[in-house]
């Protein structure tokens, strides 16, 4: 099995047993958990069984502050569909009992977080990785957020207990917002604008979820 498989099936497996085992806070799940078990994996492979530094998972400094633009462009996009998907549920945009400062920055740090560990692997690792083997980055972006979304299914059946309609509608929108942090990554070629995307889709689902 290629190393791509390998580390998918590492992060789907635990993953998913995870979800169906036991539930942790989710500061400590995201801080604490989903790096052991994403990232750790994955640098294990590409320090030592690549030998690649970071740079081969999109971590460059090379036009930063360009990428950051791109993805800040790019990511209020899906901010305004985050939060329209939230009023539409919601019938309001805040929902949370506590003051709006106190969740704000929180939120956006714990949105950061988790986005640095899911585009590390599925942009920085599996989608860059494919794109080598495929020779396109449409077909690789398309792969990995099939995968991606996958991912989600042990939360969306164990923690959520959607229905199969919620559950497609749930994985279609991950699929979708997965596209997205792909097309990022395959404009710049580097990590940062995919982790903006992502914030920018997840940070409005966390704070008023």
């Amino acid at each position: 099995m290629h190393l791509i498989g390998r580390l998918y099936l590492i992060i789907f497996v635990f993953w998913g047993l995870y979800r169906l085992i036991f539930r942790l806070p989710d500061d400590i799940e995201e801080i604490i958990l989903k790096p052991v078990i994403w990232l750790g994996p994955t640098f294990w492979i590409v320090f030592q069984i690549e030998k690649k530094s970071l740079a081969s998972l999109g971590y460059s400094a090379k036009h930063f502050g360009q990428d950051v633009l791109r993805g800040l462009a790019f990511g209020v996009l899906f901010i305004i569909v985050g939060l329209s998907l939230n009023y539409l549920r919601f019938g309001r945009f805040y929902t949370s009992n506590l003051p709006f400062k106190e969740i704000f920055l929180p939120s956006l740090l714990l949105a950061f977080i988790t986005a640095i560990s899911e585009e590390t692997v599925f942009r920085g690792y599996i989608m860059n990785r494919l794109q080598g083997i495929l020779k396109s980055w449409g077909a690789a972006n398309i792969i990995s957020s099939f995968g991606f979304s996958l991912v989600h299914l042990p939360i969306s059946i164990f923690v959520y207990h959607y229905n199969l309609p919620q559950i497609f509608i749930f994985l279609v929108l991950i699929f979708l917002s997965s596209l997205g942090s792909g097309v990022a990554f395959s404009w710049t070629k580097t990590i940062w604008a995919s982790i903006l995307v992502h914030v920018f889709w997840t940070w409005p689902v966390i704070l008023l979820g």
